[in-house]
């Protein structure tokens, strides 16, 4: 029996479903999370833990169409630069809960368009992390970099803040596709920023793009695979687009009729998997590629890869903290969010508040199913030992 019947056979066609990023996932989160609760799991950590951190910058010059994360518009910096404040705000409530000696194992800055800050208060942003938690040593620090909003001057800031991997959405280099998206971004662009990224011996270099979207077929896709081939990222994650209008409005703007259908969508994936792995990329769990010396091979290799909010993972930490609006954290007890709406979690900063609104306490049972759902997507089989355990 061929895949693609087995999979009909099974009705995995009939229907479209998430990724897990986290069980529960975000949409069983409850409201009204206990203050509390939430600080003691801050205090309980034990002292000199390496945790990880995701910053996150909701603002973005341009909203395009496809994107379903939390992000806004603007047209000037004004409420970026108060934000900037208000995170700082933040971090000092979180120095007050958090033991002595913690060390970061990553740090992440993700969008909206991190890139947007100037480099002053990139410094500014980076400095004040540092001052509540340093870096530990071989700890990793990786920006999402907008190709239309990075300069030589921004890019030495990331730099001389210690950025050390970088990460660029590509979506589709096909401009008919970019155009049924929103998201105009040339070849020359991309290339440019590249080129800027390695001229500041930026260890490691990742993107993203996407499957499923308006007017992609087997061509579009295969030209876009080769271009991005040309510009020789260390990591790709290969995601299917998520058609959601009702719960991310400006996708309404995206024609319909000129998404591919499901069983196009395997054809549209597997098409892109065939070229990264005949290009000597190893397959890392279900969307994600890595060159043989990328630490997601190597984890991958040693049983060692871990699924989180950010896609996979080498990172060991069992606890990644989220600052800023919308940023979820995660403890050995559960989960935390911010609030979402950046109104609302500057207002719980300004009372003295931390602003997690909405969360989930786990129970046995959600640990049992959580870790076997992530030895599913990153192993494929399930240790029957370690469940046994």
């Amino acid at each position: 029996m061929s895949n693609v019947s087995q999979l009909k056979r099974l009705g995995l066609f009939d229907s479209r479903v998430p990724r897990y990023t986290s069980y529960p996932p975000a949409t069983q989160f409850k409201s009204g999370m206990n203050a509390n609760m939430v600080t003691g799991w801050l205090e309980s950590m034990p002292q000199g833990t390496a945790i990880s951190l995701y910053l996150h910058v909701p603002f973005c010059r341009r909203l395009c169409w496809f994107c379903a994360c939390r992000t806004q518009g603007t047209k000037t910096l004004d409420p970026v630069m108060a934000y900037v404040d208000t995170v700082l705000a933040e971090l000092d409530l979180l120095r007050r809960h958090l033991p002595r000696g913690m060390r970061l194992s990553r740090l992440h800055w993700g969008g909206g368009t991190p890139t947007l800050l100037p480099p002053d208060q990139m410094r500014r942003l980076a400095d004040a992390i540092f001052d509540v938690v340093p870096m530990a040593e071989g700890a990793e620090f990786s920006v999402e970099i907008d190709p239309s909003e990075i300069d030589a001057a921004r890019m030495a800031a990331l730099a001389a803040s210690g950025m050390n991997r970088a990460s660029i959405g590509v979506q589709d280099f096909d401009p008919r596709i970019q155009d049924a998206i929103g998201r105009q971004q040339s070849f020359d662009l991309t290339g440019q920023a590249v080129d800027l990224i390695r001229s500041h011996d930026i260890a490691s270099l990742n993107a993203d793009i996407l499957y499923g979207l308006p007017h992609q077929d087997r061509n579009r896709i295969s030209e876009t695979v080769q271009k991005l081939l040309a510009l020789s990222p260390d990591r790709v994650a290969l995601y299917g687009y998520a058609h959601v209008p009702w719960m991310s409005k400006r996708q309404v703007m995206i024609p319909e009729d000129a998404l591919p259908g499901n069983e196009d969508r395997l054809t549209l994936f597997n098409t892109a998997r065939d070229l990264f792995v005949a290009d000597g990329y190893a397959e890392i769990g279900i969307d994600h590629f890595a060159r043989p010396g990328d630490g997601l091979a190597v984890a991958q290799k040693a049983g060692r890869l871990r699924r989180n909010f950010q896609g996979y993972t080498d990172d060991g930490a069992q606890v990644l903290l989220g600052l800023g609006a919308s940023s979820i954290s995660r403890f050995p007890q559960g989960y935390a969010q911010n609030a979402p709406a950046t109104g609302a979690y500057t207002t719980h900063i300004r009372e003295g508040r931390l602003p997690h609104a909405r969360g989930h306490a786990f129970t046995p049972e959600d640990l049992w199913r959580g870790r076997m759902i992530e030895q599913v997507m990153c192993d494929f089989r399930v240790d029957a030992a370690e469940m046994a355990r």
